[in-house]
């Protein structure tokens, strides 16, 4: 039978779970809490948190829900990550951690909803921010375009600088034209 008290741990569980973007396990054994305690600070700094949990209880909370193919990995010391917002910054601060602390490892996390391993993880935390992504995304497209812009402008612009070149041609030949015909009727004189 179970108790209230765990009743009430399964319900909260199954809110957070509910409201994440992105879900990792990961395996604490062999780090302190105050390791712990870093990991959680440095997680929320990326809206995302760490919870120790109890294999059992994480199993019933993540049943119903998007999570439920991460059930069948709830052996051993667990800990869950719940991410609500970008999936990338609390990869990179996981892969941080686990960089300094090696007895730190994830077993394998959900990305909008997608079951992904460790090393699609490290992948996702080696990918540039999203302004990064963005940018690059921009001049991919700006610079075809301006090619095409100085296409299509290319034939107006030539034509201009062929009037203009004419133009000063003719402004050339027209001031001697005027002494041309005065030396030739002095010379009729």
């Amino acid at each position: 039978m179970p108790t209230q008290a765990k009743v009430e741990s399964i319900a909260a569980l199954r809110e957070q779970v509910g409201t994440a973007r992105t879900a990792v396990l990961t395996e604490y054994r062999g780090l302190s809490v105050r390791q712990l305690s870093d990991l959680r600070k440095q997680l929320k700094a990326t809206t995302s948190e760490y919870k120790v949990v109890k294999n059992r209880l994480a199993r019933l909370a993540v049943k119903d829900s998007e999570l439920g193919p991460l059930a069948g990995h709830l052996k051993g010391p667990t800990g869950l990550v719940i991410a609500r917002e970008d999936p990338v910054a609390m990869a990179r601060a996981l892969q941080a951690f686990a960089r300094t602390n090696p007895a730190f490892t994830i077993k394998l996390g959900m990305v909008e909803g997608q079951v992904v391993d460790a090393q699609e993880l490290r992948s996702l935390a080696e990918l540039p921010p999203k302004e990064a992504l963005r940018s690059q995304l921009v001049g991919a497209i700006q610079g075809p375009l301006s090619q095409l812009v100085s296409l299509l402008t290319a034939a107006h612009r030539d034509l201009a600088y062929v009037l203009k070149a004419r133009s000063e041609q003719a402004s050339e030949q027209r001031p001697d034209a005027p002494e041309r015909q005065t030396e030739q009727q002095q010379e009729a004189i």
